[in-house]
């Protein structure tokens, strides 16, 4: 007996072929714009895949990959619609507007939600994504100004102590 491929089934209404893909995407969409309404919506897949593949990489093998920034800086830009900067820039990691934010990524496997900043790096606002061990995804945005004021380069900042 010959399978059915649904997905490849299409109907036709209002003057148009329609088929089952077509509308799952349509209903994705639809999820994105309500998950994350300020997202730059091209980069939800790719967030969405990489957060997957470390998750199951993780689970399958036992071990980290290294791109957990990478998936802290999609989540930055999805949303809150921050744009970022070309790989390796100097400074800052992206731009929200006319501010600079600068993005930190507290990591599964670490012991304590913790990120050190580089205050010597031009930015006006942290962004700060903790990725927990179940690898749900979520983030905390302050200005620099609101940041405690300490001398010395870098400066220690708890998640807890970041405004929710």
């Amino acid at each position: 007996m010959e399978e059915i491929d649904w997905a490849d089934r299409a109907f036709y209404d209002d003057g148009e072929w329609i088929t089952w893909s077509e509308i799952d995407e349509q209903l994705r969409h639809k999820e994105w714009g309500a998950k994350y309404p300020n997202a730059i919506r091209s980069m939800i897949p790719y967030f969405e895949n990489l957060t997957f593949l470390a998750e199951s990489y993780h689970l399958e093998i036992g071990l980290h990959l290294s791109v957990y920034g990478d998936i802290g800086e999609l989540f930055g830009a999805i949303t809150y619609g921050n744009r970022l900067n070309r790989t390796y820039a100097q400074g800052f990691d992206g731009r929200l507007g006319n501010d600079h934010v600068e993005i930190k990524t507290i990591t599964p496997f670490k012991s304590k939600d913790v990120v050190e900043v580089d205050t010597t790096r031009h930015f006006s606002k942290l962004l700060v994504v903790k990725i927990n061990a179940e690898f749900q995804v979520s983030g905390r945005i302050i200005d620099r100004k609101q940041l405690p004021k300490r001398s010395g380069r870098y400066l220690r900042i708890r998640w807890e102590d970041l405004p929710v």
